[in-house]
């Protein structure tokens, strides 16, 4: 550089000893500030959409539990509805079975006595249970009484005879066991008498 090129740098820079950033500076910074303005509203963006794909998931789990829930109650509603339609087949099994006794049906005995026990084994497998209650005390969410016996042998309740059992599915009666039930005789008042 020549000497007279130096001395007007010189002038310049005494002629503004205090000068503000160049600017490129302020360009740099003022890029530098919507940056980071950007950087921000970006992180904001990122963390909704994060929230909004953890309700997302949150409400697909409830959706598949509740169509898994729905669809193992209509399952077990409709196995009810099967079993109770076998219900009056495996009645008929047993008035088949208590009929004929005699020694020429042996064979046809047999046959029919395994194919009812496979029908009661197949139907608990599907989780029906069947009433068998004789002996124990009078349910009436289990039993419905169609008989009842005067009796000193027996507790006040018991049932006597089943004429014809029930079953639950699930701990929900198909079919209440149809029993004779034990009531003890009470004595005559003086009111009744008269």
């Amino acid at each position: 550089m020549r000497d007279k090129d130096i001395k007007i740098n010189m002038d310049r820079e005494e002629a503004n000893p205090n000068p503000g950033p160049a600017p490129e500076a302020k360009a740099a910074a003022a890029d530098s500030a919507s940056a980071e303005a950007e950087i921000a509203r970006l992180a904001t963006e990122l963390d909704q959409l994060r929230q909004t794909l953890l309700r997302r998931q949150a409400d697909f789990d409830n959706y598949r539990k509740r169509t898994e829930k729905e669809r193992a109650e209509d399952w077990k509603r409709a196995t009810a509805r099967v079993i109770e339609g076998l219900i009056p087949t495996i009645d008929g099994f047993e008035h088949a079975l208590a009929a004929h006794r005699e020694t020429e049906y042996e064979n046809y005995r047999k046959g029919f006595e395994l194919i009812y026990k496979q029908l009661l084994d197949n139907i608990a497998k599907l989780g029906a249970e069947r009433i068998d209650p004789t002996g124990k005390p009078f349910d009436p969410h289990l039993h419905q009484a169609v008989d009842r016996a005067e009796t000193m042998e027996h507790d006040d309740g018991t049932i006597l005879h089943v004429f014809q059992p029930g079953y639950l599915f699930h701990g929900r009666v198909l079919r209440p066991a149809m029993v004779r039930v034990a009531v003890n005789p009470h004595p005559a008042s003086k009111n009744t008498v008269n």
